[in-house]
């Protein structure tokens, strides 16, 4: 199975990337999931929490502040003003 390769950065660093097999981040639109495969698109990100787990199934969590969530091609990249670790 194909993965995702995940990154989420926050205006001044890098918070966290890898290989991902699913990825759940609040838009303004409501809550989206993405899994691999996943056509691609550009949202604007809401405040709230991104989780994205991994392929062996381990879950990894961020808080982010608004930006933009883009997917192309199994990359998915999330760019917020602030985000964190949870």
């Amino acid at each position: 199975m194909a993965a995702l390769n995940v990154s989420v950065v926050s205006a001044d660093r890098e918070i966290w990337s890898g290989e991902a097999s699913m990825v759940v981040a609040r838009t303004v639109e409501g809550q989206i999931g993405i899994l691999p495969g996943h056509e691609p698109m550009l949202a604007v990100l809401a405040t709230g929490e991104v989780r994205v787990t991994l392929p062996s199934g381990e879950k990894v969590a961020a808080n982010a502040d608004d930006g933009f969530l883009s997917v192309q091609s199994n990359v998915v990249q999330i760019v917020a003003s602030r985000a964190s670790l949870s």
